[in-house]
């Protein structure tokens, strides 16, 4: 007998119509700026002897090679330049720069709805790494990265919603000339997203021409320092307890140009740095401290990320590992650290040690990401996309790691627990003369969107469903979507009178 009633509204075509339809941003399952904070690998004694400690190291060993300006500014606040050329820095001095230190800091996008707001333990995770390399997935190898793949990583990212901003992820190695690869990479990145953007400059001679073409993107040199959408990623130090000479004079002229910067140590666990996740962390800690008495030396209250960025190392081979338990715990502790000192940061996760998107980059990639969100970074850097312990950028895998970022922070989200979440009420009426399920209740149709993160592309069909259509590939799709993404014009790109300027004045690599 042929069934003639009407499909039920509450079916399966329209959960997944009430799925498809977008919901207002305070009501989303997952959004920017989420706290965390509920995971602590070190108790209060932990973190207040890394604190004494670091400032232990930068009392008695201090940093070598400040450039002529750099020691002018930091003995001129009360370091002290020794005999043997080192700066050390008294503990009075690095209270001095805390009290002065922005506490909370916006990274403005050129969208506004875009900004970032870092303080206490809100996360946002974003790109970054720099990468050398392409992952091409078809020929299973690595090719030289271009200006039109970060182009393309930049458009990409404007399209994921759970990809909070880019930090440049490759560099543009078909640019030879350093000056034209750093402006065009500026280029490149706004012309692609107008979420917030980081980046580095090779030299203090290419940080001028860059910040005028951001004059020329902004309207104006005034609204470029009321809104700076693009921040320094600064390799002020080298590890271990050097201060990177050039990096800092870029730093320098970074901040009177009113660009936000992120004040990065990358040590490396066993080699640039001590062997031990405490003594990584209490290296790059002492490091960015000297930073931030830096910056503030300058102006007080410049916007400063504290950017420590400790890496683990394999000892059985001296390679760089970013998809490690270890590389969790490191970027959990710095986080902890960022709170203790009441200083917006960052640090890194997500990376793989995968030279391909598969399962290991898989768990690689969530490992850390998950555990920096329940840890409470402020930016989560590298999140998506990188492989080959940085060496190697994939699209294809920052398009996957936007569901797999999403699931992140459902982690981080938690779980809310009040009288209507605990559902006694619902239990009751289900139990009690109902139906025996909560399929297709009022509460459970009116929180499936609010409460739930779908995966965009992650497989949840039966073994039957998935065979009948087709035994859908999860990169395959993926490649697709980078496709569809590509295929349609960039959100954020310039006006033409702007772009014409832009061209007139400066050597675009980048077709119109």
């Amino acid at each position: 007998m042929t069934d003639l009633s009407p499909p039920r509204s509450g079916g399966r075509a329209a959960r997944r119509a009430a799925r498809a339809s977008a919901l207002p941003d305070h009501m989303r399952p997952v959004r920017p700026g989420m706290s965390g904070g509920t995971y602590k690998p070190l108790s209060q004694t932990d973190i207040e002897n890394i604190h004494h400690t670091a400032l232990d190291a930068l009392e008695q060993i201090g940093l070598a090679d400040a450039p002529p300006s750099g020691v002018e500014i930091l003995t001129g606040a009360g370091a002290i330049l020794g005999d043997d050329g080192r700066i050390r820095i008294p503990r009075a001095l690095v209270e001095d720069a805390l009290a002065k230190a922005a506490r909370e800091i916006t990274l403005f996008g050129r969208d506004p709805a875009h900004d970032l707001h870092l303080s206490g333990t809100r996360v946002h995770y974003g790109t970054a790494g720099a990468a050398v390399s392409m992952v091409d997935i078809d020929g299973r190898n690595y090719r030289d990265s271009t200006l039109q793949d970060l182009f393309d990583a930049a458009r990409i990212v404007e399209r994921l919603d759970n990809i909070h901003f880019l930090q440049r992820p490759i560099v543009a190695r078909d640019v030879a000339d350093m000056l034209e690869m750093d402006y065009n990479t500026v280029y490149a990145c706004c012309a692609g997203t107008l979420k917030h953007i980081g980046t580095s400059f090779s030299a203090p001679e290419t940080v001028a021409p860059s910040i005028e073409m951001l004059h020329m993107i902004a309207g104006g040199e005034d609204k470029w320092r009321a809104r700076p959408f693009m921040s320094n990623s600064n390799c002020f130090v080298v590890p271990p307890m050097k201060f990177a000479t050039e990096a800092c004079i870029v730093m320098e002229h970074c901040i009177a140009a009113g660009m936000p910067v992120l004040l990065l140590s990358a040590g490396m666990a066993g080699a640039t740095a001590p062997s031990t996740v405490a003594g990584a962390i209490v290296q790059a800690v002492a490091e960015c401290l000297a930073g931030l008495v830096y910056v503030n030396a300058i102006v007080p209250g410049h916007p400063a990320i504290f950017g420590t960025w400790p890496f683990g190392l394999d000892l059985r081979s001296g390679a760089m590992t970013g998809g490690s338990g270890e590389q969790a715990l490191l970027t959990a502790g710095c986080a902890q650290m960022h709170q203790f000192y009441g200083i917006p940061g960052g640090a890194a996760a997500g990376i793989s040690d995968s030279k391909l998107p598969d399962m290991q980059a898989g768990w690689e990639a969530m490992c850390s990401n998950v555990t920096a969100g329940l840890a409470g970074l402020n930016m989560v850097y590298e999140a998506a996309g990188m492989h080959a312990s940085l060496l190697g950028f994939c699209h294809e895998s920052l398009i996957l790691g936007d569901d797999l970022i999403g699931q992140a922070q459902r982690c981080v989200r938690g779980i809310e627990v009040n009288e209507e979440t605990m559902a006694l009420d619902q239990i009751r009426d289900v139990c009690m003369g109902g139906p025996g399920h909560y399929l297709g209740t009022s509460q459970t149709l009116a929180r499936m969107q609010s409460d739930y993160v779908y995966p965009q592309l992650g497989d949840r069909t039966s073994p039957k469903e998935w065979a009948e259509i087709g035994k859908p590939d999860l990169l395959e799709k993926a490649g697709r979507r980078k496709d569809m993404y590509l295929s349609e014009p960039s959100k954020a790109q310039f006006d033409p009178a702007v772009d014409a300027q832009i061209r007139q004045t400066f050597n675009i690599y980048l077709p119109r």
